[in-house]
């Protein structure tokens, strides 16, 4: 509660100094990595368009690249898709650790994981490079909506 109110305080002054957007300061969490790790729950919830999207109540991202460095909420989200999926399919490879925002090399180690699966058992064409992109999360939506 009272690194929320610390936040929250610091997005004000933020946006009162035009260093950032009222959209930027809703989400404080993509500007700075808190001084020790943070874990985040997971809220998963399935979408239908004409296929079934899963999300995990962090970003509904398409597209975006999590930092390697620093806490981003498509970080968060893609860790936790990367989790359900491991956990539902006895898939340890895909299991990121730590859902902390920060992509980094047991995330990676996990998205290249499922970039290969995918690639193999799907021919997705993914790029194996560790990060979810504009191609991967397509397949992370779809793929863990499929059985939602």
């Amino acid at each position: 509660m009272i690194r929320q109110s610390i936040a929250a305080a610091a997005a004000a002054v933020l946006m009162t100094l035009g260093s950032v957007t009222a959209a930027e300061a809703a989400t404080p969490a993509l500007h700075a990595a808190p001084a020790s790790a943070q874990a985040y729950s997971c809220s998963y919830y399935w979408t239908v368009d004409t296929y079934y999207y899963e999300f995990a109540g962090h970003s509904t991202t398409w597209s975006a690249v999590p930092s390697t460095t620093s806490v981003s909420s498509a970080g968060v989200e893609a860790q936790c898709l990367l989790k359900d999926y491991a956990n539902r399919h006895d898939f340890p490879s895909l299991n990121p650790g730590t859902i902390d925002g920060v992509f980094g090399r047991n995330s990676q180690t996990a998205m290249k994981a499922f970039q290969r699966y995918m690639n193999s058992a799907f021919s997705a064409g993914l790029t194996v490079d560790g990060l979810p992109g504009p191609q991967s999360w397509w397949w992370l939506r779809y793929y863990g909506g499929l059985e939602g």
